[in-house]
């Protein structure tokens, strides 16, 4: 038997981190007595490397002015996560857990992960919502170019063994499916994340909520509930 991956974003598609994201990178801008972006904007940056994220933001700033911009956002996530608590300041969108559940539990599917996070705050995430050995592989930021570059997707297959055909990307941005295209597997767009769905056209199929997860997986592979 064939295992399937399943690659999944975090911010945006598994969890809503977006009061956390807003409220730390105003808090770096203020830092640097500079107006914040407007919500709209720094949402759109959301599942790229933050160094990359924060140059689209403010492409015209000094180099050294964006790195303490960079920094800055890291201290204040971390200091807002930490007096919040991961699961309270990330809160799984409904039905999140129950669809890794799910899939956790079949025999022909493995779980991924790709996401602009660092290490560090992926692995806090998963400890506070209790995912622990859901994941077979964990792609971050620290160890690739940032989205939309295929690299995170191409290292999960390698590491499970998985082809293209056998993969699968869902998320919310059209960074996510721009780096599915990019590999040559199908991207699965959710419309409840942070880029609208006007922005999603690469997807190769769409979910308005998770209860829609398992059809899409069955319509492009066949799988049986």
């Amino acid at each position: 038997m064939r295992l399937k991956l399943v690659i999944f974003d975090v911010d945006g598609t598994l969890v809503d981190s977006q009061g956390l994201i807003l409220a730390a990178m105003r808090a770096a801008f203020a830092e640097e007595g500079l107006q914040a972006p407007t919500r709209e904007s720094i949402l759109g940056i959301v599942g790229l490397s933050l160094d990359v994220a924060v140059f689209k933001l403010v492409p015209d700033l000094e180099q050294t002015q964006r790195a303490r911009l960079v920094d800055g956002y890291k201290q204040s996530y971390m200091q807002l996560r930490a007096a919040q608590g991961a699961a309270q300041s990330s809160p799984f969108y409904p039905g999140a857990f129950d669809a890794l559940t799910r899939l956790r539990a079949r025999e022909d599917v493995l779980l991924g992960v790709a996401t602009g996070k660092s290490r560090r705050g992926l692995d806090k995430l998963i400890a506070g919502h209790g995912l622990e050995g859901y994941f077979v592989t964990t792609q971050v930021a620290d160890d690739h170019p940032s989205k939309p570059h295929p690299s995170m997707i191409e290292t999960a297959m390698l590491e499970t063994g998985a082809t293209a055909a056998e993969t699968v990307m869902i998320g919310d941005t059209s960074f996510d499916m721009e780096m599915a295209a990019a590999a040559g597997v199908t991207g699965i767009a959710v419309k409840w994340g942070y880029h609208p769905a006007k922005r999603l056209g690469a997807a190769q199929a769409m979910l308005d909520d998770f209860g829609a997860l398992d059809g899409a997986l069955e319509q492009i592979w066949g799988l049986q509930p």
